[in-house]
C-alpha cells in the first residue's frame, strides 16, 4: 500500500474491522517512513457470469430472474419452494463451474427442464412451452406424446 502523504511503501496495518454492511474490511494503517496515519478499505471484486442469449446478446447472470421462471412455472402445483431454490443452486452452480464465466441460455434452460420433468410433468410442459416458444399446438402436441411416452 502507497501512503497517500509521502508515497513511501511500507506500512504497518493498526486496526482492522468489518464495515457496517459486512461488505468490505477497513485498515487503519500507518506509514513506516511519515507515521502518518491512513485508511484503506478491501472489497471482495465481484465478476458478473453472462449468459449468452439464443441471438448472441451477453445479458448477467440473474438468479432471481431464474427463479422468477420456475415460480411461474409451478403456479398452483403442489412443489416446496426449497425444490426450487436448489434447482437454482444448481444452475448458479454450472455458471460458476464455467470455465468462461458464461453460459449459453440453452445449457441452463435444458437443465431446467431435466429437473422440472422429473419434479412434476405440468410444470415441466409449462416451462418447456415457454422456453421453447412453440409455433404451433402441433409442436405442443408432440412435446406431450414424448412426455407420455417417456411415462410408460
Amino acid at each position: 500500500m502507497k501512503c497517500p502523504f509521502c508515497g513511501h511503501q511500507k506500512d504497518k496495518v493498526v486496526d482492522s474491522r468489518e464495515t457496517g454492511s459486512g461488505d468490505a474490511i477497513r485498515r487503519r494503517r500507518e506509514c513506516l517512513e511519515c507515521g502518518r496515519r491512513f485508511t484503506s478499505y478491501e472489497r471482495v471484486e465481484e465478476i458478473p457470469f453472462f449468459v449468452i442469449k439464443k441471438d448472441g446478446r451477453r445479458e448477467p447472470f440473474d438468479r432471481l430472474k431464474l427463479l422468477s421462471g420456475l415460480h411461474r412455472a409451478c403456479e398452483k402445483r403442489p412443489i416446496p419452494a426449497k425444490a426450487l431454490d436448489l434447482i437454482a443452486d444448481e444452475v448458479e452452480q454450472m455458471v460458476q463451474d464455467s470455465p468462461d464465466r458464461e453460459v449459453e441460455a440453452r445449457a441452463i434452460g435444458e437443465r431446467v427442464m431435466a429437473r422440472l420433468k422429473d419434479l412434476d410433468k405440468v410444470a415441466y410442459v409449462r416451462f418447456a412451452s415457454v422456453y421453447r416458444q412453440f409455433e404451433d399446438v402441433e409442436e405442443f402436441m408432440a412435446e406431450l406424446r414424448d412426455l407420455l411416452e417417456t411415462r410408460r
